[in-house]
């Protein structure tokens, strides 16, 4: 990735035109950047918030596609790998059915586990319409805390970053570990006595 203060005088000079493409890679500290031009009178900070929210949209949604289209030219051998067996897809297909917001809620928030997430609402084959409706209403207040932080603080972005960094890393190792114990405590009640 290139460097922040290169991402600082790239936006600066290309406005919102440059903000799209590079949110749709890295959202939430190129949130904050432009949060923070938009503080210093250098973008429009609604301009900004809209264009960042449809950006995590079309970053969401591209995960989705991968998910939902680009895996099935995978060989099988390759997908078995992977895990993604007949039964454990159908399975998969059922919790999105029953659960789908919550999880792609926990996805978004949590921000670590979002891209797995994303695929995986895609390979269950999620509505296509429900996702992107879903997603919208998960964006949108993710977007404004990171616009909101961006706009007050935005000046301590290489702070923010680190601080994005280590809260993700943290919130990925915590569902790891859960899901560790869940799955522990799934294979402890299928064992016979």
């Amino acid at each position: 990735m290139i460097g922040l203060e290169t991402v600082i005088a790239l936006i600066s000079k290309h406005g919102l035109t440059l903000v799209a493409p590079i949110a749709v890679i890295e959202g939430p500290i190129v949130t904050v950047i432009a949060a923070w031009l938009a503080s210093q009178h250098l973008l429009d900070l609604w301009r900004v918030t809209l264009v960042v929210v449809l950006a995590d949209l079309i970053g969401d949604l591209i995960w989705y596609a991968l998910g939902r289209w680009g895996l099935a030219h995978l060989p099988q051998g390759v997908l078995r790998r992977l895990g993604l067996r007949p039964a454990r897809l159908e399975l998969l297909a059922g919790q999105f059915r029953k659960k789908g917001a919550r999880i792609l809620i926990f996805g978004k928030w949590t921000h670590s586990a979002g891209a797995a997430i994303l695929i995986a609402a895609g390979v269950a084959r999620m509505n296509t319409w429900r996702f992107l409706w879903v997603n919208l209403m998960a964006s949108i207040p993710k977007s404004l805390f990171f616009v909101a932080l961006g706009y007050g603080f935005g000046s301590a972005y290489g702070q923010i970053e680190g601080w994005i960094f280590r809260g993700s890393l943290a919130l990925l190792v915590a569902t790891l570990l859960i899901g560790a114990i869940w799955l522990s405590r799934q294979c402890a009640r299928k064992r016979p006595a």
